[in-house]
């Protein structure tokens, strides 16, 4: 199993819209990939953040998500609101 953690600043105001686009990611993640267990965006604690939580099957299943048009096309979307690049961890999991 693979993790994946992004966190992600947007700019001062446009939290709705990225919430918009990003939401609509989420969907289509949760409906299209089997590979894909997890994948639910967060509200940070901190002003303007947000938190993707992944979680894959395998590497094949990162790589086939990141491959997707939808993942493409909404990434971009998604880069109009944010503040900076995101932070992304990831992690492979320990034990059974």
């Amino acid at each position: 199993m693979l993790g994946v953690v992004a966190t992600i600043k947007v700019k001062d105001g446009q939290g709705a819209e990225f919430e918009k686009v990003a939401t609509e990611l989420v969907k289509k993640v949760n409906d299209n990939e089997k590979g894909c267990l997890l994948y639910q965006l967060y509200h940070g604690e901190e002003p303007n953040t947000y938190v993707f939580m992944e979680r894959y099957a395998d590497q094949a299943a990162l790589e086939a998500h990141r491959g997707t048009e939808y993942f493409k096309t909404l990434g971009r979307a998604m880069g109009a609101f944010m503040d900076g690049k995101p932070n992304v961890q990831r992690f492979k999991q320990v034990g059974a």
